[in-house]
């Protein structure tokens, strides 16, 4: 039973990364005395033997060196006994003080790791611009926003975003779309004198063929600098000089040499991709530190989701980006900036998986006020929310307790809120069932059912988004709850069957009194006291035994007792998303150090950019190994 409250642990027994070195395990802790036992008598019965609970053997561990070998398993184990998870309702449940015993014990355990040994900061896979990050970079490159990426094959999504490395692929009809649009903005760049005119630094007013050369070659360099991201090589440069060369022998036009130019720079790999150069084959470590363009280039993406500006570039050029002070300065006058807009877009879009709204459509009989317009607003107010505590640098924990919100006259009138006129949204303060984004209509929406509210999808996706602690898949054969079941009784009592079946109960014994809070809010956002005919509970008991009666009651408890959980999630996901690549264990060290930086400032969200910006994964890479 023990293991079915820890989501997928086959496949995680990993090595110990190197970024870890192993301690002495000074406070005395013995497994074979203070864990061994607990493990014998609460959890081995199910998960031992040739088929074990989850294909998970806890029988296995006799020693600390398996401990701190599969650290991500036991992180898990801590995690479930902390809540008081683990062992289920319907086991012998120990003492409270020999919980806090074996959860003290483990987690000494897990402190023979520490962070004073060589960084491991991962390696990002050679990745191309998603589709976003090509409309922007082609807007800031030649000066014209026309979206020509909009025609590619969508994005693969990686760890929840379409940023990732290891999915961004490249096929065949993706190369043709390259191509097509290389001509494409060379025509209308041709097309559009102020945005030619920006491409020429050095012009020339006569016929004279030599000055016409050394002019093409001072244009080019220029612009393929521009376009790579960093100076672009004397080799690379004599490479495309030869199609200049070729043009003027053929006696082409300039718009025609502009055009082959053009095109050769903009189906180039040094564009495409972001590109990253491997340490060196000698280095004794694998590491190397990112130069300050490659440095500068994955600040612009991160923030912006575009190519570097000129002030990065002067930075990279003079090789001070990489000083923490001038990145951290940099940080703040980047999300200064209204291309910061790109953070809340892209990544607050696909954490909060907001995106999604505009593919969401409720049952219009039961909701016929809630159009494509209305959906709009829901998703408005969510960014606006994560826009200001962006903007204001204010506690990442107000994204769950903010007292104020975003509307205007057409969501306030959703909500029920008076006094709200107009298209413009207004900043309000919220009524005293409501609090920060999960009283949103965006996510309450979106974790609803067409024509009712889903407990149960609400309180996974608390898990998943908020907590970082995803319940496992459910298991085969499990139905959802059916439309025509509602006259046999209220969404809670209906619940109730899933948590009858043993395989089900420990899952929904995490999501569903999660979602019950949350049940005063109807499948559209909306308050309501009843659900038909049958008055509204939105009382639960965590795990632990910790009640609450609402949907406040309930933020209050996740922001006060869960607040390490949810500001681990929240780096991790940026993390992710920062890098372009999933996190492994390797990473536990930078995250921990990013989490420490970020309370001490009372997890303000710009110290938490500037943490990620300057933590080791961030700042260097590793070669690939064998």
């Amino acid at each position: 039973m023990f293991r079915k409250s820890l989501p997928a642990l086959i496949g995680l027994m990993i090595t110990v990364p190197s970024g870890f070195v192993m301690a002495d395990d000074s406070d005395g802790t013995d497994f074979a005395r203070d864990i061994r036992p607990f493990l014998r008598f609460h959890c081995v019965d199910c998960h031992s033997g040739d088929e074990p609970e989850g294909g998970v053997s806890l029988e296995t561990y006799e020693d600390s060196a398996r401990v701190q070998t599969d650290f991500e398993v036991w992180e898990k184990v801590l995690r479930v006994l902390d809540a008081r998870e683990m062992p289920p309702e319907d086991s012998p449940q120990p003492p409270d003080a020999e919980y806090l015993a074996v959860i003290g014990h483990i987690e000494a355990e897990l402190a023979t790791f520490d962070c004073t040994g060589p960084p491991s900061p991962g390696r990002v896979t050679i990745r191309r611009l998603n589709q976003v990050e090509y409309n922007n970079t082609i807007r800031d490159l030649v000066g014209i926003d026309f979206q020509p990426a909009d025609d590619f094959p969508s994005d693969d999504v990686g760890n929840g975003f379409d940023n990732i490395g290891d999915v961004l692929t490249i096929s065949p009809l993706l190369m043709e779309k390259y191509f097509d649009a290389a001509e494409s903005i060379a025509d209308r760049v041709l097309a559009d004198k102020d945005a030619f005119d920006r491409l020429i630094i050095q012009k020339v007013q006569d016929d004279d063929l030599d000055k016409k050369i050394a002019a093409a070659q001072v244009n080019l360099r220029a612009f393929a600098s521009r376009a790579f991201r960093r100076p672009v090589s004397d080799e690379e440069l004599e490479r495309l000089f030869g199609l200049v060369l070729f043009a003027f022998d053929q006696g082409s036009s300039d718009e025609e040499i502009w055009k082959s130019v053009l095109s050769a720079v903009l189906t180039s790999p040094h564009f495409l991709f972001r590109v990253e150069h491997d340490p060196d084959p000698g280095d004794e470590d694998g590491i190397r530190s990112l130069d300050d363009y490659e440095l500068a280039s994955r600040l612009s993406y991160f923030l912006w989701s575009t190519m570097p500006d000129e002030e990065l570039i002067r930075l990279a050029g003079e090789g001070t980006l990489h000083e923490p002070e001038v990145l951290k300065a940099q940080v703040g006058r980047m999300l200064d900036d209204p291309m910061s807009i790109s953070l809340v877009d892209n990544f607050a879009g696909q954490w909060l998986q907001l995106r999604d709204l505009a593919h969401l459509q409720p049952d219009p009989s039961r909701f016929p006020s809630v159009d494509e317009t209305l959906r709009a607003d829901m998703r408005r107010e969510t960014e606006l929310l994560f826009e200001t505590i962006m903007r204001e640098n204010r506690s990442v924990l107000d994204l769950l307790r903010a007292d104020f919100t975003f509307v205007n006259e057409r969501l306030a009138s959703h909500y029920g809120m008076p006094d709200v006129t107009g298209e413009q949204f207004q900043r309000v303060i919220l009524p005293d069932n409501r609090r920060g984004v999960l009283t949103h209509a965006s996510v309450l929406l979106l974790t609803s059912n067409p024509t009712r509210t889903s407990p149960v999808k609400r309180g996974k996706w608390i898990l998943d988004n908020i907590l970082g602690e995803p319940p496992p898949l459910p298991p085969a054969g499990v139905e959802e709850l059916k439309e025509a079941d509602e006259a046999l009784g209220s969404l809670r009592e209906r619940l109730a069957e899933h948590r009858e079946n043993v395989s089900c109960a420990v899952c929904h014994r995490r999501m569903d009194p999660l979602g019950f809070g949350l049940e005063n809010f109807d499948a559209v956002g909306a308050w309501r006291d009843q659900d038909g005919p049958y008055p509204i509970d939105s009382s639960g008991t965590l795990p632990g035994d910790v009640q609450f009666n609402g949907p406040v009651e309930l933020i209050n408890i996740l922001v006060e007792s869960k607040r390490d959980a949810f500001c681990r999630c929240l780096a991790e996901k940026l993390l992710t998303y920062a890098l372009g690549r999933g996190l492994s264990s390797q990473d536990r060290c930078a995250v921990d150090k990013i989490l420490e930086e970020a309370r001490a400032d009372d997890d303000r969200f710009r110290t938490l950019i500037e943490a990620i910006v300057t933590s080791d994964p961030f700042l260097s890479r590793e070669a690939q190994k064998d």
